[in-house]
């Protein structure tokens, strides 16, 4: 299972957001005039894409205040505090032997592409990375789009990559560009919902090395 290239999801996959997601959904639903709160394991089963799915699942009501709305507060909260998250379990050491193998490193993101460059280069990473694909925007629904455009300039059979992802959603994306998928337990959905994908999933990026046969 060798990759050439290994497309990495950002959030809840290398870089560790869980919590911060968490608590920023349960601010919103608070001011929002909702009586619904989560905890991690309920988050995990509603989290996903599109990010307006999401808000409705969660309890949001859009007549109070719309999902731009939201989406913008959600976002002004978000970005400064996304600098003190850390790399989830493993990702450091499955960097490290990915670019010691010789395999292309790329982020594919729902985040926006000016803010996943100021993430990466906070945690020291941008050296590991070939290319970051981000989004224009703050809405996260774009990441398959991005990524057909960028494979699309690669010298190289989608078959040979590998997504590797925490949700449903990178699954899905990895199907579109015709690439393998590995999906990572350790993020924004269970277990339970990423087994439903069929590819196969680990509980830490620890394992990644060893399942690429590294």
């Amino acid at each position: 299972m060798k990759p050439r290239c290994l497309i990495w999801d950002w959030n809840g996959t290398l870089l560790d957001d869980l919590q911060l997601c968490l608590d920023l959904l349960n601010e919103l639903l608070e001011q929002n005039g909702s009586t619904n709160r989560y905890d991690l394991a309920g988050y995990r089963e509603i989290f996903g894409f599109p990010v307006v799915d999401y808000y409705r699942r969660a309890g949001l009501d859009f007549s109070k205040r719309s999902f731009e709305a939201l989406a913008a507060d959600y976002v002004a909260r978000y970005n400064p505090a996304s600098f003190a998250c850390s790399l989830c379990p493993g990702a450091a050491d499955a960097l490290a032997a990915l670019k010691s193998a010789g395999v292309r490193q790329v982020i594919l993101s729902a985040s926006e592409q000016a803010l996943l460059r100021r993430q990466v280069e906070h945690l020291g990473l941008a050296g590991y990375f070939d290319e970051l694909l981000g989004q224009t925007d703050y809405y996260a629904h774009g990441k398959l789009a991005v990524g057909k455009a960028w494979m699309a300039r690669q010298n190289f059979d989608a078959a040979e990559a590998v997504l590797v992802g925490d949700t449903l959603h990178d699954a899905e994306v990895a199907k579109g560009l015709g690439a393998q998928c590995v999906l990572c337990a350790a993020g924004h959905q269970s277990r339970a919902r990423l087994l439903t994908a069929g590819v196969p999933v680990i509980d830490t990026l620890a394992e990644l090395p060893a399942l690429l046969g590294l």
